[in-house]
């Protein structure tokens, strides 16, 4: 039995096929999706996301925060951004964290949501860093 899974960007589709399961970064600590899951409405942080079929991995996205819908036959990430893992760039993430950290100094320290907001985003690029620095094949997983 399997569940059909859908990762959605804000340009597009990344990815929609059947999976035993998919482990995502849910904003309170990793959670799987599987066949017959209760239904559950689930906000990401920026984070991986494996999908299985059988023992094996056999895709890795990295998502910048969104949120997912989880049901017994489906589960669907809307995520803010999407990138497949072996196309993340460390440069890339880096550059992003320090605009990201030069905009949290700059910001006024008085507006609380917009400082979480922030401090989202930061931990996000963090996050993305740490997976394009340990991007390993698939196949070696």
């Amino acid at each position: 039995m399997s569940i059909k899974v859908k990762i959605v960007s804000p340009e597009k589709v990344m990815f929609a096929h059947d999976a035993d399961m998919v482990v995502m970064p849910g904003s309170e600590g990793d959670i799987a999706a599987m066949p017959d899951h209760a239904p559950l409405m689930l906000m990401l942080r920026g984070g991986v996301v494996d999908v299985y079929e059988g023992a094996a991995v056999t895709s890795r996205f990295f998502v910048a925060g969104g949120f997912a819908d989880m049901a017994p036959s489906h589960c669907t990430i809307l995520a803010d951004r999407a990138l497949r893992v072996e196309d993340l760039s460390v440069d890339d993430a880096e550059a992003r964290l320090e605009g990201l950290e030069k905009s949290y100094e700059a910001a006024d320290k008085m507006n609380v949501p917009a400082l979480d907001i922030l401090m989202g985003k930061i931990q996000s690029a963090r996050a993305e860093i740490e997976a394009a620095q340990s991007a390993v094949p698939i196949s070696t997983i």
